[in-house]
């Protein structure tokens, strides 16, 4: 088991009768996911050694996407599928976050909010696109990731983007090549991020509860020109699937304090943070997403519904470039197979056993 699956093992039945009557449901169901995984509650899976006969039984993981033990999986298929749809040509990433006195709004209107931070990042990048001094393409794509946390667990709800150079032009079919270095005005990103947001939050309903200031400030847009797409997927992959924290961060718990690493952002110095275990349980459950909401999103032509293939998107910019641009070429990675602990043979799979609490009742008697 790991570390987090041992602090949650010891402190989360005190922080369940102290919080639990006032608990989101979505925090009860990660406490009891992360509790089970891989134990033998969860149900096992059996497999047989085809050459000694050796039967093995491996717990079952819980599957949940905030247990630090069922991520990793996850994020090499992830990793793998994206690499695949890489395009040619130069790529950004941007990064849109809100100002700190937007923070206790959104975490008390979570699906709200997120979803507007989506759509007001998004529109403004469509919006700017348009615009034949920066592109001039009506059709750009890319992908976004929602991040809520930040190095010490604290909540900063932020959005990463990997962005194509460039955009469609749907008038002639033409790609619309952006800057190798520059990509859209930060500032005028800010301006209509913001705008668009609180349009969403006057919509709903609730402008009066967020404070003045966090309209009277910038946001911050940052852009970064990345090269290749794969230095940017790379860095993201990590984080499609991560949680707040992971197991290898851990230093140790004593006393009822958890201790963990972290760096300041612009430093490699490592520093530990010791918290108190209800406080480092807060900090942990507040990341947790509400039931269904998708935190990676996909626009424009690298929409799975985007009427253009990304065949057809991968030529239009090689003709962009007079087919001068370096493709990048997958290496295949051989898929780790089970093997024998006994002889070192391939092992097959036989059967699952479900925990008994997932079995429908038969009759009585």
């Amino acid at each position: 088991m790991g570390a987090i699956a041992e602090i949650f093992r010891e402190f989360a039945p005190e922080y369940l009768r102290r919080f639990g009557d006032a608990m989101p449901p979505e925090h009860r169901k990660v406490i009891d996911a992360i509790l089970l995984c891989r134990t033998e509650e969860n149900g096992s899976v059996v497999y047989r050694c085809e050459e000694c006969g050796l039967n093995h039984i491996l717990n079952r993981s819980c599957g949940n996407r905030h247990c630090p033990q069922c991520q990793s999986h996850k994020t090499t298929q992830w990793l793998e599928r994206q690499m695949e749809r890489m395009l040619p040509g130069h790529h950004f990433m941007l990064t849109f976050t809100v100002p700190e006195e937007l923070c206790d709004f959104i975490r008390s209107h979570q699906r709200l909010c997120y979803a507007a931070l989506f759509a007001a990042s998004s529109a403004a990048m469509k919006k700017l696109c348009l615009d034949p001094r920066h592109v001039g393409g009506d059709l750009p794509g890319f992908f976004g990731v929602l991040h809520t946390w930040g190095r010490q667990l604290q909540y900063h709800p932020h959005i990463h983007y990997v962005v194509p150079g460039g955009a469609i032009s749907t008038a002639d079919g033409s790609w619309r090549r952006s800057g190798e270095h520059f990509f859209l005005p930060v500032k005028a990103l800010s301006s209509i991020f913001r705008a668009k947001f609180r349009e969403s939050i006057e919509k709903a309903g609730l402008l009066a509860e967020v404070p003045k200031e966090a309209w009277l400030k910038p946001w911050n847009v940052n852009s970064q020109a990345v090269g290749a797409s794969e230095a940017s997927i790379k860095y993201l992959a990590p984080y499609v699937f991560r949680v707040a924290i992971s197991d290898h961060r851990i230093v140790k718990v004593e006393d009822g304090r958890v201790l963990f690493r972290y760096r300041k952002q612009k430093s490699n110095r490592e520093r530990t943070m010791a918290l108190d275990a209800m406080e480092f349980l807060r900090r942990f459950l507040q990341h947790v997403l509400p039931t269904g909401f998708m935190k990676v999103r996909y626009y424009g032509f690298l929409s799975p519904n985007a009427a253009v293939s990304l065949e057809e998107v991968r030529t239009k910019i090689e003709l962009a470039y007079g087919f001068d641009v370096p493709e990048h070429e997958m290496e295949p990675k051989p898929k780790a197979a089970l093997t024998c602990r006994g002889c070192g043979s391939l092992v097959r799979y036989l059967f699952v056993n479900l925990p008994a609490k997932r079995w429908p009742s038969g009759p009585s008697g």
